[in-house]
């Protein structure tokens, strides 16, 4: 195992869930951490902020300067302008990357794949989206594969739906409860019934974390699936129950109606709403690769990892 002593991660997307999670699992490991954001931030803390734009190629190759990692862990807000930023920001990582001799992190989607490939969801699975933000991601994983021809080291970490703290615009904190606002109800996108992929921030950080401890054993094009918690609807509302305190928590269908009506007026509703095949069979990630390679993958209780998730949401009655 390498030590992490004076390597340097630059982060893009740290201000994000996933993002920000990686990041903090690097500090905890001992790693300097970078981060290109656009916003004004402190500057003091234990993360370098460098103000840029990941859509400027400028931007993203100065920032990386000293880095052995680029953490990619950016996309635009509200499933908006996927076409005209997701691949740009791709290309300008791979450039940076290429220039500094970096490996570039991502965290995989399962927009990749379509019906034919479910209930599990391997490595070498194919993938076929049947939507267009599916065929940007695809594409964006052939780019780096096609860099790896060239050298360009990367690691793909693939994962079901975020839930965790910061987790912003993720099912769970959209669809499932509504932030800030007392619990009172759960919403549920599928049939209770069947199983679906869920990935906890915490965890996904502290994965990452422990692969690129063993950089020296990772191929130049490298790729996991994150098994995370798979479970029913059923077994996520009775978890919930219990993590918040509330026996009697009701459990409701999700309104895709509303979802529907609100298409025409709302890019974020139209691809919603275009997701919604994810949630109408199994979906589970097969783990057995990242679990050979190392051995112990990070691994929070359902219950405790939800009751974190639902304290940041700030759903949690407080006054009792």
């Amino acid at each position: 195992m390498q030590t992490t002593t004076h390597r340097t991660a630059l982060v893009l997307g740290a201000t994000g869930g996933v993002g920000g999670a990686t990041a903090r699992a690097l500090l905890d490991k001992g790693w300097k951490v970078k981060a290109l954001t656009r916003r004004s931030m402190p500057a003091d803390g234990p993360i370098q902020w460098i103000k840029g734009d990941a859509m400027n190629a400028a931007d993203v190759l100065a920032a990386a300067a000293g880095a052995q990692v680029i953490v990619h862990a950016v996309n635009p807000p509200g499933y908006r302008n996927w076409e005209t930023q997701v691949l740009p920001m791709i290309d300008n990582t791979i450039a940076a990357a290429r220039a500094v001799d970096a490996r570039i992190v991502i965290f995989g989607s399962v927009y990749n794949y379509g019906l034919d490939t479910f209930p599990l969801l391997r490595e070498d699975s194919p993938q076929h989206p049947p939507t267009r933000k599916g065929e940007i991601r695809v594409e964006l994983e052939r780019r780096l594969e096609a860099a790896a021809r060239d050298g360009v080291r990367s690691l793909n970490l693939r994962c079901g739906d975020f839930y965790g703290p910061n987790a912003g615009s993720s099912w769970f904190a959209q669809g499932l409860v509504k932030p800030g606002k007392p619990l009172r109800v759960m919403h549920y996108p599928g049939p209770r019934d069947l199983g679906h992929a869920w990935a906890y921030l915490p965890d996904v950080g502290a994965t990452t974390a422990a692969l690129l401890d063993r950089e020296d054993r990772l191929d130049t094009f490298s790729r996991f699936h994150f098994d995370g918690h798979y479970i029913t609807g059923n077994a996520l509302h009775a978890a919930v129950r219990r993590a918040s305190g509330k026996p009697a928590l009701p459990l409701r269908t999700f309104p895709w109606i509303v979802v529907t009506l609100a298409s025409p007026f709302s890019t974020t509703m139209r691809e919603v709403r275009k997701m919604r095949y994810l949630w109408r069979a199994p979906l589970q990630l097969d783990g057995k690769r990242l679990h050979a390679f190392l051995g112990v993958v990070p691994s929070t209780p359902i219950d405790a990892a939800l009751h974190t998730t639902l304290s940041s949401l700030g759903v949690l009655d407080t006054s009792a």
